[in-house]
């Protein structure tokens, strides 16, 4: 077994490093947390971002193993089925789509278009994988990002639905009360507001 191949690494050649997919990144301190693993392992990271890494190095056998054990300490995982490699980048994209502020195409073209693969294709998979469609996976994003700006931001309730892609703050506050139980408003004026971290959605 060369270079720890059933961990789902996959070698881009000696110009560009070994690529390695890993699952349950979802933030900047993910791309930390992976980046002191690898330091720990004295490999050197040419690039890391959401669901993967770069490194200079050719990993041995033992080396994967070394890291498959690091990273399951962090709650991360190496990726090492094709289906599951493909589902991860569809969450990733998912979560970029989440974020972006401005410009926000729809959801199924950002999501074909980065991963460039047929939507019908990416969206059977998931559900198959996941058990729910990209779009309710997307909403549970949303909203839960909605929360983060209701809760550390100074944004109105209209700024915030804007910012997220909605149509009107009235579609926003819908779907937010849909999932939540409550306005945006009243989300607002909780004391203890009920947060999810985004890698147990």
């Amino acid at each position: 077994m060369q270079g720890g191949r059933r961990y789902g690494i996959y070698l881009l050649g000696t110009m560009t490093g070994t690529k390695i997919l890993i699952k349950n990144m979802c933030c900047p301190r993910c791309v930390n947390a992976i980046g002191a693993i690898l330091a720990s392992m004295n490999l050197t990271a040419k690039e890391i971002r959401l669901g993967e890494a770069v490194v200079e190095e050719t990993l041995s056998e033992d080396e994967t193993e070394l890291l498959a054990a690091k990273l399951r300490e962090q709650g991360f995982e190496l990726l090492d089925d094709p289906n599951a490699c493909l589902v991860e980048a569809i969450r990733v994209a998912v979560l970029e789509w989440v974020r972006m502020a401005e410009g926000k195409p729809k959801l199924s073209v950002y999501v074909s278009q980065k991963i460039c693969k047929d939507y019908s294709s990416l969206s059977k998979l998931f559900s198959q994988v996941r058990g729910v469609t990209i779009e309710h996976y997307a909403i549970r994003h949303r909203t839960e990002r909605a929360k983060e700006l209701l809760c550390y931001s100074a944004m109105t309730i209209s700024e915030i639905a804007y910012r997220l892609g909605y149509s009107s703050p009235a579609h926003f506050a819908a779907q937010f009360k849909q999932f939540t139980g409550m306005s945006p408003k009243e989300f607002r004026s909780l004391d203890n507001r009920p947060l999810v971290s985004l890698d147990e959605l």
